[in-house]
């Protein structure tokens, strides 16, 4: 794995390494968000994996992750926050990331996570959804989620409602996505979604799976009615029955 640590503050950033180094993963660090973004920027397509502080000299952490994700789409993102800065984990997640990691953390803590997200990044490596618009032959794929409605296939990486691609879903949307529409109506808690999805133990993080519906619904309302639904109290459900009304 080759991964860009982006974090000012060097203590951190020396403790880290020789945690990465027993992993034997390739890692690059940067110290401010301009460098991160040159580094970045030099080869966008070899990073596996990126760790974001949110407070960083030249441009913060909110901005670094903005400008990758116009890049690309799907390389995770780890961010790291301060643990009172609620606003900024829900505001981070929005923007793009995977996850978030809260200060101080335990190095074995973000070692696992980032683990997590690599074996579920893996399962995309190699596979991009189309450009374009309109309406599309989804006759031509093989799909593994199928309803009257709805089509998902986990090969090519694609989710189309109403015949229509769903676009620009990053690696975590499509598995959250994919976890729902497998189970028609059966609700999800946000414990299990952050097993399921998310490949770790519930530790009241369930800000992350309410941010990344959010920004799976807005892409998916681009597109047709909304099928992703919240039962109050419990969590969330896949129904399309209403959507080729």
């Amino acid at each position: 794995m080759k991964l860009l640590m982006v974090e000012d503050n060097t203590s951190v950033s020396e403790m880290m390494g020789m945690f990465f180094q027993k992993e034997k993963w390739d890692v690059d660090f940067a110290y401010d968000g301009n460098e991160a973004m040159d580094k970045f920027k030099s080869d966008p397509e070899s990073w596996d994996m990126i760790t974001l502080d949110l407070n960083l000299p030249g441009k913060d952490g909110m901005q670094v992750a903005k400008e990758i994700r116009e890049i690309s789409k799907t390389v995770p993102i780890i961010m790291l926050t301060a643990r009172d800065s609620e606003s900024d984990q829900v505001l981070g997640l929005e923007l793009g990331a995977d996850d978030y990691v809260t200060k101080p953390f335990s190095p074995i803590t973000l070692i696992a996570r980032i683990k997590a997200i690599h074996r579920r990044a893996d399962l995309n490596n190699g596979h991009t959804a189309a450009d374009g618009d309109g309406d599309v032959d989804v006759n031509q794929s093989q799909f593994d989620v199928t309803t009257d409605n709805f089509k998902l296939s986990s090969k090519t990486r694609e989710a189309f409602l109403n015949g229509k691609e769903i676009q620009g879903l990053t690696p975590k949307e499509f598995d959250l996505l994919k976890t729902l529409a497998k189970k028609p109506r059966q609700v999800f808690s946000r414990e299990q979604l952050l097993e399921l999805v998310w490949d770790y133990e519930y530790y009241g993080d369930e800000r992350t799976v309410d941010a990344h519906i959010k920004k799976l619904r807005q892409k998916i309302e681009k597109v047709g009615p909304q099928v992703i639904q919240t039962v109050w109290g419990v969590g969330y459900k896949f129904d399309d029955s209403e959507a080729g009304r």
